[in-house]
């Protein structure tokens, strides 16, 4: 894996939400793309959508597995459970050994791929994000009406 707990240590403040002009944009960066409950806890915090910075690409430790795929299938699935955009930014270059595999992307509320830049290409993506619709569509759907918190209790176990 990757090597950042070796250089920093984990923030203590929680995920933030951020007013902008654009909408309320929940900010998980880099490893926090990974875990669902980092995408839900932004969304119960009233995000409409949401942005993962991140510098990935191959694994240190077994450089000829390409991981591009399982990434973006991972935040598509936080874009679909949640019902909302989802905006990714990523490295793109090689850096000593690690190659960073580029294709920034912004998928919709209902996972569409909207825009995507190439492994190798720099550049900006845009989309237009309808966030009413969204908000709308999310609250058909439910999935935040029916939750069972009781049940998830194991999430906050050290286990």
């Amino acid at each position: 894996g990757y090597e950042e707990k070796f250089y920093f240590r984990p923030g203590n403040t929680g995920f933030k939400i951020w007013p902008t002009r654009f909408g309320r944009l929940g900010v998980g960066i880099c490893w926090d793309q990974w875990f669902p409950e980092a995408a839900r806890a932004m969304m119960l915090m009233g995000a409409e959508m949401l942005l993962y910075p991140t510098a990935i690409g191959s694994e240190p430790t077994e450089p000829g597995l390409d991981t591009k795929d399982l990434w973006q299938r991972a935040m598509i699935g936080h874009a679909v459970s949640n019902v909302v955009p989802v905006v990714a930014a990523n490295r793109t270059g090689t850096e000593e050994d690690q190659t960073f595999y580029g294709h920034s992307f912004i998928a919709s509320h209902r996972g569409e791929m909207l825009a995507e830049l190439g492994r190798s290409e720099e550049g900006i993506a845009t989309a237009r994000l309808d966030l009413d619709l969204a908000a709308r569509q999310r609250a058909s759907f439910g999935f935040f009406r029916d939750r069972r918190p009781d049940l998830y209790h194991r999430l906050c176990e050290d286990k």
